[in-house]
């Protein structure tokens, strides 16, 4: 059974997942965050000695993901529908 939350926050993604805008790196890095941390995916990022920009790429995600940990899921998936609502107006 889906919560009031789990509801918001599918709506959310769904908002984000709809949206051709485009987001500042800081941006996509939260929504990337509190999305895997809301659905309770840490996954493991191994920073290989590959292309420079991936591995940047990487470290700028285990970076994200780092700072928020600390966050229940509940709380990720408030922060990620806040997140949603200021940057993604809403089409009603």
């Amino acid at each position: 059974m889906d919560t009031e939350l789990d509801k918001k926050f599918n709506e959310a993604v769904a908002r984000a997942s709809d949206t051709s805008q485009e987001f500042p790196p800081d941006v996509l890095l939260l929504f990337y965050a509190y999305y895997k941390h809301a659905l309770g995916e840490n996954p493991q990022l191994q920073l290989e000695h590959s292309h420079k920009a991936k591995h940047l790429i990487k470290a700028f995600k285990m970076n994200a993901l780092i700072q928020v940990k600390s966050l229940s899921k509940a709380q990720a998936k408030e922060k990620y529908i806040t997140l949603v609502n200021k940057y993604i107006p809403s089409k009603k």
